[in-house]
This record gives C-alpha cells, structure tokens and sequence, in this order.
C-alpha cells in the first residue's frame, strides 16, 4: 500500500507511475503537482509568486494511505489511491474533487507519453449542478457563465488564455501551466488537457466571497501597479495617423473645441522598417517637438510596438547573431509574410522577438528607451504580441523558454514584462501597457488589455460586455475595447452612428476608454500605407457629437474615482469592471445578470448593445439603494425594470449616499 509522507507542510505521494505534491501555498490555498514517476522534477514556466506563510496550516497523514491537509477555509483529503477532494473547512461542503473518467481507471490524472518525451497531460474534476465558471480570459462567444463550453488554452487576434477560473462553488483554480491545450467545462465533468507538458500543475483557493477569491489570486501571481493618472481619460486613436502633421493637428482640435483629451495614439508603420522600433524620419520629422507639444497641450503620446523584425531593420541581425529571434520546430526561425514600407502588398517574411529570453527583454527595452522614453514616451501599445500567427504556424515556435506547444501561451506576458521592467528600472512605478495578448499574472507588469479587431456591430458590442467581465475574473483589472469596433464602420451611415453612440456611453464607464477603428473610407487591402478613415468624435454627424462630448465630460468627472479603484486593485486585485455578482454575491439574481456590470463598488450601468432601443430592462442588486443618474429617482435593491434608454444616455445608477453621484449631471443633448 503506498501512503502520503508529510514534511515541512508538504503532502508527498510517490508511486513507480507518479509523484504526487500538495502544499500550502498562501492562506486558503494549495497548489498540486503531479508528474509521471520516472519523470525528473523540472522547473517549468508558470505563474505563481513567492508563496506567503500559512502558519495555520495542518498536515496530517494515516497508516491507511489516507491524509488531510487544512489551510484556512479550503481543506484537501487525500485518499489512499491518490484522489484529491477539495471542501470548505467550516461546512465541510465539497467545493471540487477529482473524477476518474470510467470506473476502472486508477484516477483522474493521465499521462500519455509523446516521441518528444513530453505528455499528453489530463486532469478531470467532477462537474456539478448549477456551477457558474467566470474567468478564463477573453473569449467572443458571448457568455459571461461558460459552463458547457470547450475553451481552447491558445492566443489569438480577439482570443486571449488566461487559465483561471472563478467558480460560483466558492473556489477559484489557475491551471499553471501556459501548454496549448483547452479545458471542457462539461456537465458530467471538467477537463483540462496539455496537448505537450511534462506535469500536471494547478492551483486552488477557497473563498467565502468573489473579492477573497480574487485577492487571493493576485496574492499568488501578482498584484497590478498603480494606474497613471494620465491613463484614466479619454484616448484618441484611429488607423492611422501617418504623419506628425496629422496626429497634432487632431490634437490641436480637441483643444480648440475645448474637449478633454488625455492620449493620442501613433499606430503601426510610424517606423521605417519592422523591429527598428524607432519613428520614420520623413513622415515623423520632429518626434521630440511633436511630444512637447503635447505635453503642453496636456496629452500623451502612446506608440504602437510590434514583436516583428524585418530582415532589412537595424536590429535583426544583432538579434539573430545573439539567438534572441524564435526559432522554428522545421529549422530556420519562425516567421511569417507581413507587408513593408514601400513595397506596397508584397509582403516580406518576418521573425520575432524571444520575449521569453531575458536578454531579447533588455534589447527590446534599450531600443524603446533610446528611441522613444529618452523623448518622453512611456505609453506603450503592444499590438499583435501573441505573436500574431496563424496556430498552424505557432505550434512550431521555438523559444528560449521551450517549443511553442509547451510555453507558447507566455509570449504576450512576457512582452509586457520587458517594458515593464525597463520602465521600473528608469523610475516610473506605474508602468501600463496597451496589450493584445496576457496570460496568467500579466496584471504584475501593467498590462491593459483590449479585445482586439473585433467587428463594428451590436452583436459585437453584446460579446464585448460579457469579455470584458471574464476578464475581469481572469485578474486583470484594466481591460478595453475598440469603441465602435475595428474592422470597418462608415462615420456618415445614421445607422452606424448609433451604434458609436451606444459603444461610446459603454466605453466611458470601461476601465480604459479609447475610440479607435479602421473606418470607411479605408483600404481593402492590408499593407504598410493603409489608413482609415476620420474618427474623432466630431466625424459622426450633428446629433451624435452633443452626445458624445457629454460623456468625454463626464468621464474627466469620473477619473478621481478610477484613481480610486486604481488603489483598491492594486491593493485586493478587485477588478475595476464587476460583475454583479462580484459586489452582491447573496442576490441570487445578480448571479444571472451578464449584460449590465459594476463599474467599482457605487456605480452600476446597463449598456444598450440593440439597434433602436430606447429601453431596457435593468436589475438592481440586494443589499443596496440606487439613485438613478439621469432623474435622481431613489430606487430599492433586489428589483428588476424597465429603465429608459434614450440616445443620449444609458440607464446608469448609482449606489445610494456614495461621493462618486456629485460626478453625474443630466446626459441630454
């Protein structure tokens, strides 16, 4: 019979087939680690902090094979055959156990070995009734509960894996481990699969609310910095300004007109080459001049980054000459076909960054300092940092940190890290970076992410409001998206001026707002000399700009309280964007509720995401009284109604005697 051994608060269990560990791993929480038996204990990328003490923790083992292990509010019981159960310490309710996948297998962990002597990994729990699972990263599939659905552990343009999940059991569970893989979130059990690992790695926490379960999270993986002050405004941005001229010239405007402005965004192409990471000298002339200016006129400057090198920019062949470009599984270094300046749409081959190599990091950051911080730029816009690649391509990456089946899902984080650290390292405590990509603990390096190039649609926005939720359950607190969308959008259309309109008052109670999109008159191709069309907040017609502008007002009115939630999450990882559920999780209805969010602790707002409506139905959460913003109208908690949605404003409420309701005025046009 093989028994669990205990030492130094470790539950160890050793077979010829496994090796078996669970530990205390800060207050309420274990991590598990289980490898194939003759396998060697490697230490392998992933996301967990130092741990913190847990003084409190109990470890006891039984000559029957059995053993227990209490730490705060989550106990795991061990059996003699290696199964794990996790339950609340003071009701003893199961909050999770491992499932076998039929009665005759020996447990629900499995290794199958590969040629390359990694794994094919899987780990099984069991599923249970009315369990709401939130988290999990950025997914369009329009749910903010995913239970039922197949996520696929892989980054993309709109799809970014964070393997966390919050459960509405009262745990919460990071599979750490940045393998391509998926997890099914099945009614008759949960999966999570590696398709290439070499150990199973999870970590589970128990909490009596969300907050606790959310704090305990950032406690493990990282607490995010402190929001810029500048990032809490409003950001301008479109594909693409292409010249210095062009971008001051809109800046000039919103100072004429009298509108807040905080960022201007100089997107992709500004370079000359593709990993010159530098401004082009003929379209930007007088970089330094542009960002003084600015300044001056109280706005950043934030600069799109890409991870591609072309083979003609001044930094390829240093990087290549010192290994820090990711290999291909076939020989050779990854790469693939993106348009160049001056050639039109022929395209040329392109390599990449190792962001998970240190030394790619600290060239990657010399360049941004050289060319860009030394000037006054500390705005970052990491676009296409998955790296953007078809899967089938980046399944044969190589990297410092391992092949792209085993690490691949890291890139993004590890992009963010190294402007992070530079930024640190040059004094800036509050370094944010807009980001396209993240993975588990990628909030620790000040990552803003967006929800890339979506499409410009209600449908579109709907998918948006529920992203934005899980994301906020994934532990990241700064999240945004495109207002309007990306991927066309015609200013003139009446049409798409409601949906600006609608996607403008979401956008202004989202953690970051920012106006950006590829609109009409745009190219129909992609390539280097691409530019959109106007979209300013004056391009959209007489009746939308009133609008419009009311609501930039408002969210100047609203940055002292986003500085304010910039602390709580820094502090409690609470995210900024909750769902209900999040502030009131004893109102069983708010658990239901996925297209309205809370915008911190005292604002509560119901997006419009249909054509032509002018109402919609609004819950207001247990536990609280809510003012509405647009009538001062006293409303009790625990009830749901038909709140007025006209155009120029969406049913917005706040909760009743917060400071935060001298910020709000009537939204009339």
């Amino acid at each position: 019979m093989t028994v669990f051994t205990t030492q130094d608060g470790v539950l160890e269990r050793r077979t010829p087939h496994e090796v078996l560990l669970v530990e205390p791993w800060g207050p309420n929480s274990v991590p598990v680690r289980a490898r194939p038996g003759h396998a060697p204990d490697d230490t392998l990328p992933g996301a967990l902090d130092v741990p913190a003490a847990c003084p409190a923790t109990t470890v006891t083992a039984d000559a029957a094979g059995s053993a227990r292990m209490v730490n705060g509010c989550l106990t795991v019981e061990a059996g003699n055959d290696g199964s794990l159960r996790f339950l609340h310490t003071a009701t003893g309710r199961e909050l999770l156990s491992d499932k076998r996948p039929y009665q005759a297998s020996p447990q629900a962990r499995s290794y199958a070995p590969l040629d390359d002597g990694t794994y094919r990994i899987e780990q099984r729990f069991e599923a249970y009734d009315g369990e709401r699972i939130h988290g999990l990263g950025q997914h369009l599939h329009g749910c903010l509960d995913q239970k039922g659905l197949v996520i696929d552990l892989v980054q993309g343009n709109t799809v970014v894996t964070i393997p966390f999940l919050h459960s509405s059991r009262g745990y919460g569970l990071l599979w750490n481990n940045p393998a391509m893989g998926r997890v099914e979130l099945g009614r008759d059990a949960t999966r999570w699969v590696a398709d290439s690992a070499h150990r199973i790695d999870y970590w589970i926490t128990a909490g009596d609310t969300p907050a606790q379960i959310m704090e305990a999270y950032a406690e493990a993986t990282g607490h995010p910095p402190l929001l810029p002050e500048w990032a809490a405004g409003f950001w301008q941005s479109k594909l693409r300004y292409r010249t210095q001229d062009e971008l001051l010239a809109v800046a000039r405007e919103y100072k004429e007109r009298g509108l807040p402005l905080s960022v201007m965004v100089c997107d992709f192409f500004h370079w000359t080459h593709m990993g010159d990471w530098d401004f082009d000298p003929i379209d930007w002339p007088d970089p330094a001049a542009m960002i003084k200016e600015l300044e001056s006129l109280g706005v950043k400057l934030a600069v799109s980054v890409w991870p591609s090198v072309d083979p003609g920019s001044r930094n390829h062949d240093p990087l290549h000459d010192s290994g820090l470009l990711v290999g291909d599984s076939h020989g050779g270094l990854l790469a693939f076909h993106w348009p160049a300046r001056g050639r039109g749409t022929d395209y040329r081959p392109m390599t990449y960054f190792d962001a998970t190599h240190p030394d790619a990091r600290r060239h990657l950051w010399q360049q941004l300092s050289e060319h860009y911080h030394s000037l006054g730029v500390s705005a970052f816009w990491l676009d296409a940092c998955e790296p953007d690649l078809p899967l089938e391509l980046a399944v044969r990456g190589v990297y410092s940190a391992g092949p792209g089946t085993q690490v691949g899902n890291l890139y993004g984080k590890q992009v963010a890290r190294a402007v992070a650290e530079g930024l640190n390292e040059a004094g800036d405590e509050r370094p944010l970076s807009l980001v396209r990509s993240a993975w588990a603990g990628s909030q620790r390096y000040g990552a803003a992410l967006w929800s890339g190039d979506i499409q410009p649609t209600f449908e579109s926005l709907a998918q948006q409001i529920r992203a934005g939720l899980n994301v906020a359950m994934s532990g990241i607190p700064w999240w945004n998206t495109d207002i309007g969308g990306f991927l066309g959008g015609d200013p003139t259309d009446p049409a798409y001026q409601e949906l600006l309109v609608r996607w403008f008052q979401y956008g202004t109670f989202s953690p970051i707002m920012r106006l950006h999109g590829d609109r009409a008159p745009n190219h129909p191709t992609f390539s280097a000399d691409m530019t959109g069309g106007p979209n300013e907040v004056w391009s959209y017609g007489e009746q939308a700009y009133p609008i419009l502008t009311a609501h930039l007002r408002l969210r100047e009115r609203l940055r002292p309280y986003l500085l304010e939630l910039s602390e709580q999450a820094h502090r409690t990882g609470a995210p900024v964007m909750r769902p209900l559920f999040f502030g009131f999780p004893e109102d069983a209805h708010a658990w239901t509720v996925d297209d309205q969010f809370l915008l911190g602790p005292d604002i509560l707002v119901a997006p419009v995401a249909k054509a032509g409506a002018r109402s919609r139905a609004v819950h207001l959460p247990a536990g609280a009284r809510w003012t509405d913003t647009a009538t001062g109208e006293l409303h009790e908690g625990g009830t749901t109604f038909d709140a007025p949605a006209p155009l120029e404003r969406i049913p917005v409420f706040v909760r009743d005697g917060a400071a935060v309701t001298d910020a709000f005025t009537q939204l009339t046009a």
